[in-house]
């Protein structure tokens, strides 16, 4: 079985979707290895997006999810990281397949209701970042 990581974000959260997204997932056969609910700190969120630092969004990013509680889910299947990226849609909620949660929930590009890995290396460094070794072994 493989692991991916996603992150209902804080306009999911906002707008009381959170219970809706995570019934989606399961209805996707996701199985939820770990969860936690938070709120990022600035240097959390700035740590966690290091990769887009150059880009011209990540400043507004960084700002979006520090805005409010998240839930962090490491989710397992096979072919994780694929099949979450297929169940989320594309990046741009207009853009995105009926069905999927950004079409469901997601309001715009950055306000897209879900966050999940792009790579099952991503994955597993994502996973870490929010969950112990023995948190995501403990669950399982």
């Amino acid at each position: 079985m493989d692991q991916t990581l996603t992150i209902i974000k804080p306009d999911s959260m906002e707008a009381k979707n959170a219970g809706n997204i995570l019934a989606h997932l399961e209805g996707e056969g996701f199985q939820i290895q770990a969860l936690k609910r938070m709120r990022l700190s600035q240097a959390q969120a700035q740590s966690f997006y290091e990769v887009h630092r150059e880009r011209p969004f990540y400043d507004s990013l960084v700002a979006y999810m520090t805005s409010g509680p998240i839930i962090a889910v490491a989710l397992a299947r096979e072919d994780a990281v694929a099949h979450l990226r297929k169940v989320m849609g594309a990046t741009d909620p207009a853009n995105a397949e009926a069905g999927t949660i950004r079409a469901l929930y997601g309001t715009s590009i950055e306000r897209n209701a879900i966050h999940g890995s792009d790579s099952p290396e991503n994955a597993h460094k994502e996973s870490l970042f929010f969950f112990s070794q023995a948190e995501l072994i403990a669950a399982g």
